[in-house]
């Protein structure tokens, strides 16, 4: 069964509130809310949060400042070239090109990112948006170069999350800081709003090591096209939020969202810090599968951030 519309899955009764990479594809409803805590305190204004919780995101441009933003590119660009051909598990490189394509884990390899993850505008709105005190479940540079950085296929990243990770709920939520100009023609960010209030369960069982692949082509975890289309037809289509350097977008967890590749002479990069919420700490992955490595999905020190 393949399903694609609301009926079906308000007719879908299982056990386990998100079940994935089953022998069927089906659409679920979103059991908690987006966001739990509206009067928790933060930066964002009540319209602001109205918005996340409707959209599943929020584009916020230039909320760094122009100094900030330079000594960013300049550390991400020295990232890059550190883990350029150095054959370390953190660094995923392209498809054909040999690129660098991720870096991950730099929030606790790199002190400018480490601090970046506590800035006080970040770790604010991260924490208004789960109602509480959060820490770094992820953290990694996208950096999709001129003309060979291949796409990111539609996910929601909670079903990855949930399965591979065995994160429990729905409480983290992501933010990408863009740290080059992110256009229409360079491979941006996409998002379909109000996806986020559906869990699209995936079919196909899921090797072991899955992540060896699918950090650099993601094969399992996808979603079907009839529940693709349902989403685009539910909501308000796909956003695209394009802006310029220190330009931020915080995403739930659960938003599907993919992005193009950068055929573009352009590169496009972005760091991301994706924040948990400090009573959402991993459990076992379903399936029996063996944890993804720590620079992926941190389950060690996962104490609540404090600003810098």
């Amino acid at each position: 069964m393949v399903a694609a519309s609301l009926e079906t899955a308000m007719m879908f009764k299982v056990s386990e509130s998100y079940p994935s990479r089953g022998n069927e594809a089906a659409i679920l409803s979103r059991v908690e809310p987006v966001v739990p805590n509206p009067t928790y305190p933060g930066p964002l204004s009540p319209r602001q949060l109205d918005q996340f919780e409707q959209d599943g995101f929020l584009f916020l441009p230039d909320l760094f400042a122009a100094d900030e933003v330079q000594a960013l590119y300049e550390e991400m660009q020295r990232v890059r070239d550190d883990f350029a051909g150095a054959n370390r598990p953190e660094a995923i490189t392209e498809r054909g090109s040999g690129a660098v394509r991720s870096v991950f884990n730099v929030h606790r390899s790199n002190a400018v990112f480490s601090a970046l993850a506590r800035h006080p505008c970040l770790l604010g709105i991260a924490q208004q948006i789960v109602g509480g005190e959060v820490y770094i479940h992820q953290s990694r540079i996208n950096y999709k170069p001129g003309l060979v950085g291949r796409e990111f296929f539609w996910h929601s990243d909670f079903e990855t999350w949930h399965v591979e990770d065995g994160m429990p709920a729905m409480r983290a939520v992501s933010c990408a800081i863009a740290l080059t100009e992110n256009t229409p023609h360079n491979g941006p960010l996409m998002l379909i709003p109000g996806s986020h209030r559906y869990f699209i369960a995936c079919a196909g069982h899921t090797p072991s090591d899955h992540y060896q692949q699918s950090l650099k082509k993601q094969e399992y975890g996808v979603p079907d096209a009839a529940s693709l289309e349902f989403l685009t037809r539910a909501g308000a289509g796909i956003a695209m939020p394009t802006g310029g350097p220190g330009s931020v977008v915080f995403f739930d967890c659960n938003t599907m969202h993919g992005s193009n590749s950068n055929i573009s002479p352009l590169p496009r990069s972005n760091v991301f810090m994706v924040y948990n919420h400090i009573d959402n700490a991993l459990g076992s992955p379903k399936y029996g599968l063996a944890p993804r490595p720590e620079y992926i999905a941190a389950r060690e020190q996962c104490v609540a951030l404090t600003v810098v």
